[in-house]
């Protein structure tokens, strides 16, 4: 991971530093590795949204285990020194710096040690189509939904998830949300 840290600008590795303090501290659902590694790639550098999504977990790893063991900014750099000797000199600053600003913020209860998580509705994206035609016929017009949901998982990984409805589908879906309205109302 350390090589592919080295390959991350130390701009974009604090924004994602200070994005993993946040999601941590419950501010924001998770961190969207796919959006960041699109800006990262569109600056010139090569590098997998796979490959930023686990630096991301391997940060929010040594964050929450550093909250969870009280560490000073300094026993924390000192522990990197010694565990990762090959970490990039501006990750360890970066890391450093934003440990020192937020990283006292950062409240590890036991009841969230022990909560069960699941994932975190984060966006809603839709749009109406119409099929026109396909290989096997030529006149289809076929209206479908294409959905798109935007999920923040347990680790906090940002991650897309479509799916198309038919148009009887989508009335379903539909009311079943009508459904869930209706019944959070009455709480």
């Amino acid at each position: 991971a350390a090589d592919k840290i080295n390959l991350i600008p130390q701009d974009f590795f604090a924004e994602l530093c200070e994005q993993i303090i946040q999601h941590l501290n419950h501010k924001i659902p998770g961190v969207d590795t796919a959006e960041l590694c699109q800006r990262i790639q569109t600056s010139g550098i090569e590098i997998n949204v796979g490959d930023l999504a686990k630096i991301a977990n391997i940060v929010s790893f040594l964050f929450s285990t550093a909250a969870g063991n009280n560490l000073s900014t300094e026993e924390l750099v000192t522990t990197l020194g010694n565990a990762v000797g090959s970490l990039p000199k501006h990750a360890v600053q970066v890391i450093r710096h934003v440990w020192n600003e937020q990283g006292k913020s950062i409240s590890v209860s036991e009841d969230a040690r022990n909560m069960v998580t699941v994932g975190q509705f984060v966006d809603i994206k839709w749009k109406l189509g119409v099929a026109m035609s396909s290989d096997t016929c030529r006149s289809l017009k076929y209206p479908y939904v294409t959905v798109t949901l935007k999920v923040a998982d347990p680790s906090g990984q940002i991650t897309d998830k479509s799916f198309e409805m038919t148009i009887p589908q989508f009335k379903n879906f539909f009311r079943q949300f009508k459904e869930m309205a209706s019944v959070l109302e009455t709480v």
